[in-house]
């Protein structure tokens, strides 16, 4: 890299559980900068979720669906002598989560039902259940990672160049 790494800024907690990973979450969540609609949606779905379960809090919940989704390696494309390789590699922990969210967003979008609140809500228990859309995702960039494991001494780079 020719700069410096950038600096990780640090997130506040959300008001209603404390936590950093709920804030991290409302923005990926967010449109058009409308921030706290984006948390007004997400914690109407943690209501949601309360009504309908009775044996975890819904922040229990909400960790769960994430862990479920988060995928361990994923498949990246790398040119090697005129062909395209896809080389699974391991994720950084905090790119998992990133992409968890995302996907979580994504296929809750995806849904059909109305309001967004709902189909948040309905995301992330089928998510906490291991069910979804999104753990779909997760299932099978796992089994294409394993498909292309041939392939994985590509991603290791050498330490010296050859002369």
């Amino acid at each position: 890299m020719r700069k410096r790494k950038p600096k990780v800024r640090i997130i506040a907690p959300d008001p209603r559980y404390g936590d950093a990973q709920v804030t991290r979450f409302v923005n990926m969540l967010m449109l058009d900068g409308k921030k706290s609609t984006a948390f007004n949606v997400f914690y109407d779905a943690m209501d949601i979720i309360d009504e309908k379960t009775e044996e975890t809090t819904p922040h229990e919940t909400f960790q769960k669906a994430i862990k479920n989704v988060m995928p361990q390696v994923e498949v990246r494309s790398r040119r090697i002598g005129g062909a395209t390789f896809q080389i699974p590699t391991e994720i950084r922990p905090d790119r998992r989560l990133s992409v968890a969210m995302k996907w979580l967003i994504k296929y809750t979008r995806q849904r059909s039902g109305k309001g967004i609140a709902t189909k948040l809500a309905a995301e992330i228990l089928a998510a906490s259940k291991g069910e979804g859309s999104s753990v779909k995702k997760k299932d099978d960039t796992h089994r294409m990672a394993e498909a292309n494991r041939a392939f994985a001494h590509f991603g290791r780079r050498r330490s010296k160049p050859k002369k």
